[in-house]
């Protein structure tokens, strides 16, 4: 065999291999779904607010993942974790795509118009993160916090209880910013391309902690009061009654506030 056959050959073995990964890439079927089955416990998750639910070494790890795996022991079934974007959680419990999301879910009116949720079981609300607390120290309750907020480039997070408030209570703030997720938001408040971010209390008080070097801190106000909750679909009733008897046995035997206290320390 001659040099350039040879090496004709090799360029047509790498020609058609890019065919077939092209190929594979244009027609690769959508990620597999995991079937309902009632051995199983499929918990939608969005795992990037910790310390209700984030991912550790490639594990999901946080405050929602343990509740998910003490349900499924009280259920009888096993918990797999199905990741899902946040804007996507409540099209995937309707779509029977999961059966409950345990994702740091607030209850409110607009939620509960398309999903059931089951008692709720922590009292949460909404904080205000900062880069430069000098700037604020004024700022001593949420109704100066929204009369300043004329003056703020505020960032939210996309699809949350945060930006619905921000966009009802602030109209006139400088500039609102909706980022995917809180990483965006936390690069652009760290590099001054807003002035504060506001999201869920316990995420803000876990970020404070671990950006510390940052210079990022919490305003101590409550923007508003939150409870978060499990979301289920409306014609699963047997669920709904079975997890909420799980989330009134733990509360009568005092091993749900030790899981809270361990993930958020500073709840009450």
């Amino acid at each position: 065999m001659t040099t350039s056959f040879r090496k004709s050959i090799q360029l047509l073995g790498i020609i058609l291999t890019c065919s077939m990964i092209l190929c594979a890439c244009a027609t690769a079927p959508p990620p597999a779904v995991i079937e309902a089955d009632p051995g199983i416990l499929r918990v939608g998750v969005s795992p990037d607010a910790p310390p209700l639910i984030f991912k550790q070494n490639d594990k999901i790890s946080g405050l929602e993942a343990e509740m998910a795996m003490a349900l499924a022991d009280y259920l009888e079934k096993t918990a797999v974790f199905v990741e899902v974007p946040w804007e996507d959680q409540i099209p995937a419990l309707l779509d029977n795509r999961t059966d409950i999301i345990m994702s740091g879910m607030s209850v409110t009116l607009a939620r509960q118009y398309k999903i059931a949720f089951s008692k709720p079981y922590f009292k949460s609300g909404l904080m205000i993160l900062v880069k430069d607390l000098q700037k604020f120290t004024f700022i001593t309750n949420r109704e100066t916090a929204f009369a300043q907020s004329i003056t703020w480039r505020i960032g939210v997070v996309k699809g949350t209880t945060g930006e619905a408030l921000i966009r009802q209570k602030s109209t006139g703030a400088k500039a609102i910013n909706a980022y995917p997720n809180q990483e965006e938001a936390l690069k652009a408040l760290i590099a001054g391309r807003i002035d504060v971010f506001v999201h869920d209390a316990p995420i803000v008080l876990m970020m404070a902690a671990e950006n510390q070097s940052d210079g990022v801190k919490p305003l101590p106000v409550m923007f508003s009061e939150e409870f978060l909750a499990w979301g289920l679909r409306k014609n699963d009733p047997d669920l709904v009654e079975a997890v909420n008897a799980f989330i009134d046995q733990a509360r009568q035997k005092g091993s749900m506030q030790p899981i809270i206290k361990r993930w958020i320390p500073l709840a009450e």
